[in-house]
Formats: structure tokens, sequence, C-alpha cells
């Protein structure tokens, strides 16, 4: 199982009125990706941000850009945030009416692809194009709002997804998104995550005597982490 753990700030919790000072500080702070929430307020219950807001922050930052839209339909958007300069794009298999396209419009696009599972979608999705996805994402309550508390049952679905990818030998991340936080990030790792999406678990939890405001809770989860 891969030890190499990354942490991916949701910029949804963050302070949009400082939006690149957040993710230059969040980066500084330790971590590892800069996590979009897209929604349409259709395929779910909230409107967040577009391809614009992702063009702008490309230059403020070299880390990744993984986009998780929570659209439908899903294919008109992807070009966009590929050239808005995402790296990572991930969709529900349930906005697309051609998944196995989807995942190649992405690819074509120069991004990586993933698929996500709500807490109640089945995982056969996968049984036909584990050769085409790099990420898997998990979500741990239901997709529309931030500072949702995690769904328990989330561990065994992560289980059978880590047993799925080392039976595939590919080099697939396992991603977490939903109420992941210092108390249980070390549970999610065992039982089998590799990337962790964090939002009000780091973006509310401030120190101005941090030198990058987000070090001591960014530090706490990596101690979490070096236990699993």
């Amino acid at each position: 199982m891969s030890k190499q753990f990354r942490i991916a700030p949701s910029i949804l919790s963050a302070n949009f009125a400082k939006l690149g000072q957040e993710v230059t500080d969040v980066i500084a702070s330790g971590t590892d990706i800069i996590h979009f929430d897209v929604m349409d307020n259709h395929y779910v219950p909230n409107l967040t941000i577009g391809p614009l807001v992702c063009e702008s922050l490309r230059p403020v930052t070299d880390a990744i850009i993984d986009v998780h839209l929570m659209v439908k339909p899903v294919d008109r958007i992807i070009p966009d945030f590929a050239k808005a300069g995402a790296n990572i794009i991930t969709f529900h298999p349930e906005a697309s009416e051609h998944i196995d396209r989807t995942l190649a419009l992405i690819r074509e696009c120069g991004c990586k692809a993933g698929l996500v599972f709500n807490p109640a979608t089945s995982l056969s999705y996968l049984d036909y194009v584990m050769d085409k996805v790099d990420m898997i994402l998990l979500m741990s309550v239901n997709p529309g709002f931030g500072g949702q508390k995690f769904i328990p049952e989330t561990l065994n679905k992560i289980r059978q997804v880590r047993a799925r990818i080392d039976a595939s030998g590919r080099d697939i991340w396992l991603e977490v998104d939903g109420g992941v936080k210092v108390d249980n990030i070390a549970e999610v790792a065992r039982a089998g995550a590799d990337v962790f999406v964090a939002g009000s678990a780091i973006f509310g939890a401030p120190k101005d005597s941090d030198a990058n405001r987000y070090d001591t809770v960014v530090a706490a989860m990596r101690a979490e982490l070096a236990k699993a």
C-alpha cells in the first residue's frame, strides 16, 4: 500500500476575499494538492466556482489542482477546466451518459482522470474502467455542502477500493472527501486512502502565530498520518 500521503485542502472552506493568499499559505503549511469543489445547483443543491477561479489561481501555485466536478452534464465543462490549469479532473458516474468517453475526454485534454462515488453509489462502475482511472474519490459525506460529519461506513468502502487498486497493479490514488479531520485521518489512512481532502478542518483552524497560518493543524494531521 502507498505510504505517500497527500493532504488536499478544499478551497470551498477558504476565505474567498483573499483566495490567492489562502492557497499560498495552505501549501506553505505543508499540504500537497489544491482541491476544487465545483457544484452546479443541479446535480447537487449548491453553487460554487467555475473555470475562471481555477485560471486565476493557476499562476499563484505550482501545486496540483484537483477539480471535483459535481455537475451534470459533465462533458461540456471539462475542456474549460483543463485549459484553466487543472491537473486532475474527477466526476460522478451518474453525471455522464458515457463514463468511458468522459474519462477519455479528460485524458485527451491532458489531465489525469478519476471517478467519484457518493456514499450510496455502487463500486460496480469501476468494473470496466480500472485501466482508465488515475484517481478514485470516495465521498464520506453526501455532496453539496462543506462541514458535514464523516459517514463511518465509508471505511469499509475504502478497504474494498484499496483491494481493487492493489489487484489492478496500477498506481491509482485513493482520495477521501468529507468530514476528514485530525481525529480520524489516521483511521481513514489505515483503511487504505492516500489522498485526504480537508476543508473546514484546515481552513477553520488558522493560527496567527503560525508563519503560514495553517502550520499547526497540518502538522497535527501529518503526526496522525505517521501512525497509520
